[in-house]
């Protein structure tokens, strides 16, 4: 079933805009899928208690006929070749992708929850996807 996925981008680590870029490219490069929208970039404020430097985040809406659990494997494989490390939770990343939500699909399993938990919380993801007309 094709689907539009929401997937947010982040990067705090190295050349931010450079990490967006390439991973909006491993995004369009994925198989059964296409970008179908991208929101602006906007440079926000960490979230957490682990000092860290800013943000660059955006949105893109992504058409795909991946699974949820196959979409969200693939965003670690991409996570990875940009060089995230997952040793300190909410700590500074090179790249950042989660999983925001889906336009028909929902999913509710220990590995993966969409809509995002953090969806109300993340004011610059209610932004972004407003941006790209999609109501939260």
């Amino acid at each position: 079933m094709n689907d539009t996925a929401y997937i947010a981008l982040g990067s705090n680590v190295g050349d931010r805009v450079a990490s967006l870029s390439r991973a909006r490219a491993a995004l369009a490069a994925l198989p059964d899928s296409r970008i179908v929208a991208e929101s602006s970039i906007e440079e926000t404020a960490p979230i957490g208690p682990v000092e860290q430097g800013a943000f660059l985040n955006q949105m893109v809406a992504l058409e795909t006929s991946l699974s949820p659990a196959d979409l969200l494997r693939e965003l670690q494989i991409i996570e990875q070749r940009e060089g995230r490390e997952r040793s300190v939770r909410w700590g500074p990343r090179t790249l950042d992708l989660d999983i925001v939500r889906f336009e028909r699909q929902t999913v509710n399993e220990p590995s993966l929850i969409v809509p995002h938990p953090e969806l109300q919380n993340r004011h610059f993801w209610r932004r972004e996807l407003a941006e790209l007309g999609v109501e939260t």
